[in-house]
């Protein structure tokens, strides 16, 4: 693909403001990827953002983790959430959770808090809203480590999902195709590699 303004051939603080809400709460992770000549493909800049979040420090993608809302939790219900958040989480039906389903997921939020000290983070695309629930409990039950590895590659899968929904660009995803879900709402390939190895969706 031909590179173009719109893959960051462009000055600094422009590039941030096209691309900060990529990662939520981060523009951090733009401003250290930002590159004056631009990128190539949507792949290449993705891959260079995630690059940059494998390279920051265990504090800052301890931020990075921790700027997401809990599905479903105190920001949705306060009406706090970004608009990228707000529009993944209603698509996704969690907005509109039964009241046995509500307290399911604050239960289940609850717990992986306490015991990985960062909110439950999920390309929701991925899922069904039952999916979710499943997989927040499953990964309550693994170790820190790897769910901080999990968390991260999540974050990939969501900026790419939130650079496709923003931009519209023929090719685009042909570009950053990976296969679609599967009639369960899981991907093919659910648990995740290194997050600069990821293709995201």
């Amino acid at each position: 693909m031909e590179k173009t303004t719109a893959l960051g051939a462009t000055d600094q603080a422009t590039f941030i403001a096209m691309y900060a809400d990529l990662f939520e709460h981060s523009p951090w992770v733009a401003a250290r990827a930002w590159r004056p000549e631009g990128f190539d493909s949507y792949t290449t800049m993705l891959d260079t953002m995630m690059a940059v979040v494998a390279a920051a420090s265990e504090g800052e993608q301890m931020s990075l983790l921790r700027a997401h809302p809990e599905l479903a939790g105190r920001e949705a219900q306060a009406g706090d959430l970004t608009p990228a958040s707000e529009l993944e989480q209603a698509s996704a039906g969690l907005k509109h959770l039964a009241p046995d389903e509500f307290e399911e997921m604050r239960q289940l939020n609850a717990a992986y808090l306490a015991r990985h000290g960062f909110p439950f983070i999920v390309c929701v695309r991925h899922y069904t809203k039952r999916g979710i629930l499943a997989e927040l409990e499953r990964r309550s039950r693994r170790t820190t480590s790897l769910e901080r590895e999990e968390a991260l590659a999540q974050i990939g899968f969501i900026a790419r999902a939130r650079l496709e929904r923003g931009e519209s660009v023929a090719g685009l995803a042909e570009d950053l195709a990976i296969p679609d879900p599967g009639e369960d709402g899981e991907p093919e390939s659910r648990h995740s590699v290194h997050p600069q190895k990821t293709k995201y969706k």
